[in-house]
């Protein structure tokens, strides 16, 4: 089966997203304190999306007690802001849907926000549901090409994965359940796979950009993440990387 996601890609995407690291923190303290409010409270072992989001703050280099305050708090053993999750939906630059996940204590203040940054570059935003169905919530683990795929795929398998997904440039992805992502990531890692992933919306279908449509959906999505209340932009733009790598 053949997958459309490039290496290439993701390492580049990656690359962009650390020098965005001032505001990361603060971001990911947000997702520790509402993961922990979840199902399973603080308890990790019952508690996955706790467990992903802990992952994603040790990634960063957040330090233990910081993460253990921000658990206390969602948890409710110490008093916190209140934030409630919300999710925008619209259309960008080319015609591309997208997501915006947001963890607000405004609601008033961050629909105007993520409005401003739509509509600013080019694109409108939707009713509820009116893109989220182009998307599947997955999680998805990244090889770079090599990676011995028989071997990878037995291993991904037993250990509860969905699928495993080849791509024309030779990467391989192994696609999760979000609950599962974590043991299945811990599994591979123990049979001596190193990948790349995360839980992230999926888009089936992609939009191709120029390089005019692909300039403003950059720029939009750099507007919207540089929000405070803005944890991730999902979106099915497909920019050939060339053009991503010439518009930095």
């Amino acid at each position: 089966m053949a997958g459309h996601s490039k290496w290439a890609n993701i390492k580049h995407r990656k690359a962009a997203q650390d020098k965005i690291k001032g505001k990361t923190w603060s971001k990911l303290i947000r997702e520790v304190t509402v993961a922990a409010r979840q199902g399973g409270g603080g308890d990790m072992t019952i508690n996955p999306r706790l467990r992903l989001a802990v992952d994603k703050a040790y990634a960063q280099n957040m330090p233990r007690d910081t993460i253990e305050r921000a658990i206390a708090r969602g948890a409710g053993d110490t008093e916190g802001m209140d934030y409630e999750e919300i999710r925008y939906e619209g259309y960008g630059p080319g015609g591309t849907a997208v997501m915006v996940e947001c963890m607000t204590n405004n609601r008033n203040r961050t629909a105007g926000d993520v409005r401003h940054a739509f509509t600013k570059c080019g694109g409108n935003l939707g009713t509820d549901g009116s893109v989220a169905y182009l998307f599947t919530h997955q999680g998805m683990l990244s090889f770079a090409p090599g990676t011995r795929e028989e071997a990878l795929l037995e291993a991904a398998l037993e250990a509860g994965a969905n699928d495993v997904v080849g791509n024309e440039d030779g990467s391989l992805d192994v696609i999760t359940s979000p609950d599962s992502f974590s043991a299945v990531k811990d599994a591979l890692v123990a049979a001596g796979f190193i990948g790349q992933g995360e839980v992230t919306f999926h888009a089936a279908t992609r939009a191709e950009l120029d390089r005019d449509a692909a300039e403003r959906l950059l720029k939009m999505i750099e507007m919207l993440e540089e929000l405070d209340d803005v944890q991730e932009v999902y979106s099915n733009a497909d920019i050939a990387p060339e053009l991503l790598e010439e518009l930095g």
